[in-house]
């Protein structure tokens, strides 16, 4: 086995974390328009708020807080400080004609508030929330949204409404119910956690007391498959059902079983697997549980992302001497190399969209950091900059983003940042090692 690679990368994985993630399925090509051009114009969007009817004292300003950092976030929207071009925040009615004309004579297109407090005649925990949208381009009041529930879901309830304003402006579903799993020191063990999107709300899923690592979504957002550690010299790929807890095995073949991903249409689980003495890429059919060898060389292969058809596979191979991004077909044909810049290139996620494949590139000063390159390797952008090691990188279900693990803080933590490079936000703070973050499927 050349363990040069499987060493490098199970190290990686351990400290930082291995990337690769896929989602969404489609027909004929695997390269797709982008549903916002480069050019692409946000969206002018003001919040006047949230007035409160008599719930908790902060409920108002959380609904407001979080729907702000929503539509930010979105990238389809850019927001306008009402105050600084004379729009007063006040209580708005669905027939204020008159500040409804002076936000859209300022450039402002779309205007959202709303109301919030308890329900009449419901137990204390109980809230409303009403939401309103005013588009200008219509000159009238588009959208109205009641949502009901309690205080231990306001944040829900704001990330619901900011998605449905994506999905009226874009036709797409937004990201702001999205959930990322990833791995979390916890006492001398490595277990699995899942956080909102920013960061939020962190639950332990697992509790094994050693490692669990490489967590991976099925498309349908049901189950997290991930290598388990049953020893030092055990490792099986596993499967969870979020919704019950209910746990099994999927591989337990000789050897290291690491880096799995499911097939957009959730029928094949691609992992790597060293039960041969050599790490090389393998496909299990989930239904009749059949595995199918698909590398065959000196090398070691490992971290396969599928496309988001499910017809070709890029995967981590250091069959030239040193680690690079291949592609293959998911049945194992037509290999070929697709980075040549630099020493080291590993840990692809394929892009939902399909136009892009993020991985993990070295840098000529020897850094580690996250880059993107198109399926065809005609064009290559790092992402990326600065100190620290950046790894395991996974894109947000609409492709705008990236979420990865970085050191540039000193401790391993998640962050997520634009495809650009721009808007690099830390999203994890508590605890001392966070690393290999997978973004979910939209609902």
């Amino acid at each position: 086995m050349n363990r040069v690679i499987i060493g490098l990368m199970i190290a990686l994985c351990v400290v930082v974390g291995a990337g690769l993630f896929g989602i969404l399925d489609s027909r004929a090509t695997d390269v797709f328009l982008e549903a916002t051009r480069p050019d692409f114009q946000k969206i002018p969007i003001g919040v006047f708020g949230f007035q409160n009817g008599g719930g908790p004292e902060w409920l108002g300003g959380r609904i407001e807080e979080v729907l702000k950092a929503d539509l930010q976030r979105s990238l389809v929207f850019s927001l306008v400080d009402l105050p600084a071009i004379g729009v007063k925040a006040r209580e708005v009615s669905t027939t204020d004609k008159a500040i409804f004309k002076q936000a859209a004579e300022n450039g402002v297109s779309v205007l959202v508030w709303g109301k919030s407090g308890q329900k009449n005649g419901s137990k204390d925990s109980e809230l409303l929330m009403d939401g309103f949208v005013y588009d200008s381009g219509s000159d009238e009041v588009v959208g109205g949204k009641r949502y009901v529930g309690s205080t231990s879901v306001v944040r829900l309830m704001a990330h619901r409404f900011a998605d449905e304003l994506v999905f009226r402006y874009t036709g797409e579903p937004g990201i702001a119910r999205t959930k990322i799993v990833y791995v979390a020191e916890h006492g001398n063990a490595r277990e699995l956690f899942v956080m909102d999107y920013d960061g939020y709300e962190p639950k332990q899923i697992t509790a094994d007391g050693f490692l669990n690592l490489m967590p991976r979504w099925s498309p349908d957002r049901r189950f997290i498959v991930f290598t388990a550690y049953r020893s030092r010299n055990t490792q099986d790929i596993d499967i969870l059902e979020l919704a019950t807890g209910k746990r099994w095995t999927l591989v337990s073949m000789a050897g290291l079983n690491i880096t799995p991903a499911l097939s957009p249409d959730g029928n094949f689980l691609a992992f790597a697997s060293s039960q041969d003495g050599n790490s090389e890429i393998y496909k299990l059919d989930t239904r009749t549980k059949t595995p199918q060898r698909l590398t065959v060389n000196q090398g070691g292969d490992l971290s396969p992302t599928w496309s988001p058809t499910g017809r070709e596979i890029a995967f981590t191979s250091d069959r030239g001497g040193a680690p690079q991004v291949f592609i293959m077909s998911a049945d194992g044909s037509n290999v070929r190399r697709l980075t040549y810049e630099g020493d080291y290139n590993a840990a692809p996620a394929w892009s939902p969209r399909g136009n892009w494949i993020a991985y993990v590139c070295r840098t000529a000063q020897r850094l580690y950091k996250i880059c993107i390159v198109s399926p065809d390797g005609q064009k290559r952008v790092q992402v990326t900059t600065g100190p620290g090691i950046d790894d395991s990188p996974s894109w947000s279900p609409d492709g705008r983003h990236i979420t990865f693990s970085s050191t540039v803080d000193g401790k391993s933590h998640i962050y997520m940042v634009d495809t650009d490079g721009k808007g690099l936000e830390r999203i994890t703070f508590g605890g001392t090692h966070n690393s290999s973050p997978s973004w979910s499927p939209a609902l």
